[in-house]
């Protein structure tokens, strides 16, 4: 079976701090090459993978705002495309734009959709509904105007992320920053419970960090740490209380819970998307409607059993079932094709 992995070349895969859908990339490349699958990566030249990898970007177009994004992203796109014939699939993790490349291809194609940037996007998925695989990443983020052909769960290397049973002094958030994902809730919350904060994550939003994140860093309560790579981030997730996650969107899947519960970190989240699919109200952490919820929450915390929330993620989430779900997937729209060029 001869995959070609279309992975994003906004950050370097694996990201050297954020790139969620980059770390996914990296994890299911890595994970199918241990289970034998010829796999040729595309993505920045700088990427590094045990598959083959073809580079056409230089560099990852958000760490060198020199490159021009609309070029690099065509001419690594058509990069692909101009191959197809020599894979038996393309597995794209590029969003929409490569589906208007799909018919031009007999290679089959199978799209994971990483959650939906805007309802505007939603025509370009529904005029290829009927020719390309979609994987939705939870059930909470299928659109009903869409088929698919399965839902994949993202899966972690458990390696990366060690128990730690001890229940921090610290509440976490970490992630991007930005109004979705709920920073200035989470110092609201930490406020309510005048409990240490710390923040981590790129600025995804300069306006909303300097009205509603900044004014409240004091270095003491609350403290931002910046971005936080793959060297730290076990530390960070696995010595905090718990972990903030109260968003204001639907939540496509998020990725940072099963890492902090992976730690053991109990995770407090809003009931919105995906998150029922992933906490388990009760045991590996709470699901709340509101602020004050989540405040009170915090004082249930310590009850819950760390190493539970641990098993749960080994259970659910790790790589090697989110891999072996997608060689599934491969084997089975492999079929298809092939059974179509026989008619």
């Amino acid at each position: 079976m001869k995959v070609a992995m279309l992975a994003p070349i906004s950050w370097r895969v694996p990201p050297r701090h954020y790139g969620p859908w980059e770390r996914v990339v990296s994890l299911l490349t890595e994970g199918l090459v241990e289970k034998g699958v010829d796999v040729t990566l595309f993505a920045t030249a700088d990427s590094i993978t045990k598959a083959k990898l073809i580079g056409v970007c230089p560099r990852p177009y958000s760490e060198d705002l020199s490159l021009d994004v609309k070029v690099w992203e065509c001419l690594h796109i058509s990069e692909v495309f101009e191959r197809a014939d020599e894979f038996d699939l393309i597995h794209n993790h590029f969003d929409f734009l490569p589906l208007s490349y799909s018919k031009l291809v007999k290679t089959p194609v199978v799209t994971t959709i990483h959650g939906f940037s805007s309802e505007r996007i939603l025509p370009v998925y529904k005029k290829y509904n009927k020719h390309v695989y979609y994987v939705a990443i939870s059930e909470a983020d299928k659109s009903p105007e869409l088929d698919y052909i399965a839902t994949i769960h993202h899966g972690i290397d458990l390696k990366e992320f060690s128990l730690n049973e001890s229940h921090g002094d610290y509440l976490l958030f970490f992630g991007r920053i930005h109004h979705e994902k709920g920073t200035a809730e989470a110092i609201e919350v930490a406020r309510k419970t005048g409990l240490r904060l710390i923040i981590a994550g790129i600025i995804q939003d300069e306006k909303y960090f300097r009205e509603k994140v900044l004014p409240f860093v004091d270095g003491k309560q609350i403290e931002y740490v910046g971005s936080v790579g793959p060297e730290k981030r076990n530390v960070l997730l696995g010595n905090a209380k718990a972990l903030l996650h109260v968003i204001n969107f639907e939540e496509p899947f998020g990725l940072s819970l099963i890492e902090a519960m992976a730690c053991g970190t109990p995770v407090i989240a809003t009931k919105r998307g995906s998150i029922p699919e992933i906490i388990i109200h009760g045991e590996t952490g709470f699901i709340v409607e509101n602020l004050q919820e989540a405040a009170e929450a915090i004082g249930s915390i310590e009850r819950l059993d760390r190493k539970k929330i641990r098993d749960h993620v080994e259970k659910n989430f790790s790589v090697e079932k989110m891999v072996n779900r997608y060689i599934e997937v491969y084997k089975e729209v492999i079929g298809y094709a092939r059974s179509f060029s026989e008619v």
